[in-house]
C-alpha cells in the first residue's frame, strides 16, 4: 500500500514572468515591470522597496488582482487569476486579499464600524455577524470608543487603523499594504507598524508591504528591491530609499 503523501499548501500569492507596460507620451510603450517572479508563502512578511516610480505600487496592484499584467500570471491561493471571470475574481479578491493603502479610502459617509463591516457584508455575512466582527477588530486596533465616528472626526492615524481593521475583516490569507504610514507623523507611524505586524502575525496572514520606510522594511523577514523593472534581494539593514 502506498503511503499517503502530505499535500503541500499553496502559496499565498505567486507571480511568474510578470510584465507591465504603459503607453508613453511618444506613442510607444513604457516597460515598468520586466518579468517578475515572486512567491510569498503563508506567514511571510515581505517588504518591497525602491525609488518612486520604479513600479512598486504597480506590482502590488498586480499581486492583488486590481490590475492585469501585460504578460505573465498571478496565482492567489493556488487560483490562476487570468482564468477567472469578473464575478469570481471580485469574490476571490474580497475573501482572500486585504488592502491597506497610503490614502485609507474610507467611505466618508460611513462610521468606522460600518467601514469595517462592509467587506464582511459583501462576502455574504449577516449584519449581526459583520457587526460583531467589526467591533472585535476595532477593539483590537484600539478604536472601540471611536466606532460610531465618521472619518472626518478621526485623526490620520486613527483612520489608518480603521483601514487596517477593514483589511482584516475577512481574515484574508494575504495582506497588501502600499505605503501604509506615508502620511503619518513619527509617533503614529510607529504605532501603525506595531499594529500591522501584530495583527498580521496574530491572524497568520502573509504580508507584502511597499514602503520607503527603513524602519518598516527592517521589520520584514525578507526585503526585495525593484531595480530596472526586476526584483533583487536587498539587505534588511540598508536604507529603503
Amino acid at each position: 500500500m502506498t503511503a499517503d503523501r502530505e499535500v503541500e499548501a499553496p502559496s499565498a500569492v505567486r507571480a511568474a514572468g510578470l510584465v507591465r507596460t504603459f503607453p508613453s507620451p511618444d506613442g510607444g510603450l513604457l516597460p515598468v515591470l520586466k518579468g517578475i517572479d515572486l512567491t510569498v508563502d503563508p506567514g511571510d512578511a515581505l517588504a518591497i522597496v525602491g525609488p518612486s516610480g520604479s513600479g512598486k505600487s504597480t506590482l502590488l496592484h498586480l499581486l492583488g488582482a486590481l490590475d492585469r499584467p501585460t504578460a505573465g500570471d498571478v496565482w492567489l491561493g493556488g487560483e490562476r487569476v487570468s482564468e477567472l471571470g469578473g464575478e469570481r475574481l471580485a469574490e476571490l479578491r474580497n475573501r482572500f486579499v486585504g488592502f491597506v493603502f497610503q490614502f485609507h479610502h474610507l467611505l466618508r459617509d460611513f462610521t468606522a464600524l460600518e467601514n469595517v463591516m462592509l467587506p464582511r457584508l459583501i462576502a455574504g455575512a449577516s449584519r449581526e455577524e459583520a457587526l460583531d466582527r467589526a467591533a472585535e477588530l476595532l477593539a483590537q486596533v484600539g478604536l472601540a470608543e471611536r466606532a460610531s465616528h465618521r472619518p472626518r472626526r478621526l485623526s490620520g492615524g486613527e483612520q489608518q487603523r480603521v483601514a487596517v481593521a477593514r483589511a482584516l475583516a475577512n481574515a484574508p490569507p494575504l495582506v497588501l499594504a502600499d505605503e501604509p504610514s506615508g502620511n503619518l507623523d513619527a509617533e503614529a507611524t510607529l504605532r501603525l507598524h506595531d499594529l500591522l505586524f501584530e495583527l498580521v502575525d496574530g491572524h497568520g496572514a502573509a504580508l507584502v508591504v511597499v514602503t520607503h520606510s527603513r524602519e518598516l522594511a527592517g521589520r520584514a523577514s525578507r526585503v526585495l528591491r525593484i531595480e530596472s523593472g526586476a526584483l533583487v534581494t536587498a539587505p534588511v539593514n540598508r536604507r529603503a530609499t
